[in-house]
């Protein structure tokens, strides 16, 4: 009876071993194993076996089932048996004694086999899935290679079932942006990265979505300097703008011709020479307002000045974008330069006072809200215009996504302030 026991307990082991490593296998991420590819055999099988799940599911399915059916087999046929004849040696009437011996077993067997084979297994696969997967990989390897025909059978088998079924193949380990996002928080919560690092990274990946329009600063922001101003009145207008590069604009064709570097400015003035501005005329580059974002930033990388003009598509000017757009729009900058209009205040009652420039996808992206609500435009105002199809009248209001958005400033036709309260 002791030979029997035995079998059935290293049944039970080998269940939980092939239990731990399908999981192990399964649960381990690529990104930490290549690493370890090149120093270590087990990481290179591993990785081998998640490039092709079938045939490894295949292969640990088999063994699980060949355990399953020998753990019957000899619990229920062998000890089942040697217990109710051991009941019926003591007195107890045969028939109970064969339920009882046989059910005892089983019962005791399947939870034997729960806890030993599948939960305690399982549970320390989750718990360090690379290391366990590097370590059962290389026998796995071996058990497929034994089962090739089996799992052969078995992997095409399940491949035509899916077809069937309208799922065709697709290996690809496709990662979205939502699951991204899961992983920062799960990050975020458990220390790993600050608050900081967090938005930042959150910001880089807005970056990319956007486009060229989303990050320039609008014409009607943007400070120029006329290219027939006489000395005086260019230095008075370098003095009043006081910014690094100044863009330059043709009086008569309304067309921004190029910039004027500060500093050039400065040598000329310091020498007390007269500052022409065509003379200190720098070119810089070009983009369409539908340029990519990342395509902007390479463009800005091999500009001397890292400062880019936007036009449209019917030519005309639309707005300027530098280096200091770029870093608003990875890190959430909280103003456009001036120091008395953040993109958002929360009031003590909880309600959200935002300004109508702040980026769209930043604006959704703290609140929680689908970036769907603000459609083609590229900021809370732009959502505004988006949801109530139409030019709003001071204090007008509608509610989305349990949010309500009350128009309390206009500037002009332009919409300055947004009040954003939850429902």
């Amino acid at each position: 009876m002791i030979t029997e026991v035995l079998i059935v307990v290293v049944l039970i082991v080998v269940n939980g071993v092939l239990a731990l490593s399908e999981l192990a296998i399964v649960s381990a991420r690529p990104a930490r194993l290549k690493p370890l590819e090149g120093k270590s055999r087990g990481a290179a099988a591993a990785l081998r076996l998640g490039e092709n799940p079938g045939r490894f599911l295949s292969t640990v399915q088999i063994g699980i089932t060949l355990v399953g059916v020998l753990s019957g087999a000899f619990s229920g046929a062998t000890l089942g048996n040697r217990l109710a004849q051991f009941l019926a040696s003591k007195g107890v009437d045969a028939d109970w004694a064969s339920t009882l011996g046989v059910g005892s077993v089983v019962v005791l067997i399947t939870y034997v086999s729960l806890i030993v084979g599948e939960l305690v297994p399982k549970q320390l696969a989750l718990r360090n899935p690379e290391g366990l997967a590097i370590r059962m990989a290389p026998a796995m390897v071996v058990l497929s290679k034994v089962a090739a025909p089996v799992v052969w059978f078995l992997d095409r088998s399940g491949r035509l079932v899916l077809w069937l079924m309208g799922q065709r193949e697709d290996n690809s380990n496709r990662v979205t942006e939502e699951e991204v996002h899961t992983i920062l928080s799960e990050a975020h919560e458990g220390g790993v990265i600050e608050t900081e690092e967090r938005a930042m990274i959150s910001g880089v990946m807005r970056f990319s979505d956007r486009s060229a329009k989303a990050l320039m600063t609008p014409r009607r922001d943007v400070e120029m300097i006329d290219l027939e101003m006489t000395s005086a009145e260019a230095v008075a207008a370098l003095r009043r703008i006081g910014r690094p590069r100044i863009p330059v604009q043709n009086r008569e064709t309304g067309e921004v011709v190029g910039i004027i570097r500060l500093a050039d400015a400065f040598v000329a003035v310091s020498k007390r020479e007269a500052l022409d501005v065509k003379a200190l005329l720098q070119d810089v580059p070009v983009v369409s307002d539908r340029t990519d974002a990342l395509d902007v930033l390479d463009i800005l990388k091999k500009s001397d000045d890292s400062v880019a003009l936007v036009y449209d598509e019917y030519g005309h000017f639309e707005g300027l974008i530098t280096s200091g757009d770029v870093l608003e729009a990875i890190t959430g900058a909280m103003d456009t330069g001036d120091d008395e209009e953040p993109a958002m205040i929360t009031r003590d009652d909880g309600s959200m006072l935002v300004a109508g420039w702040m980026a769209a996808d930043e604006f959704c992206d703290r609140l929680g809200l689908s970036r769907d609500l603000a459609g083609d435009y590229d900021t809370v105002a732009g959502l505004v215009l988006h949801q109530m199809r139409r030019l709003p009248g001071l204090g007008e209001s509608f509610t989305v996504a349990g949010h309500r958005f009350e128009v309390i400033d206009l500037d002009g036709l332009r919409i300055d302030k947004v009040l954003v309260s939850a429902v």
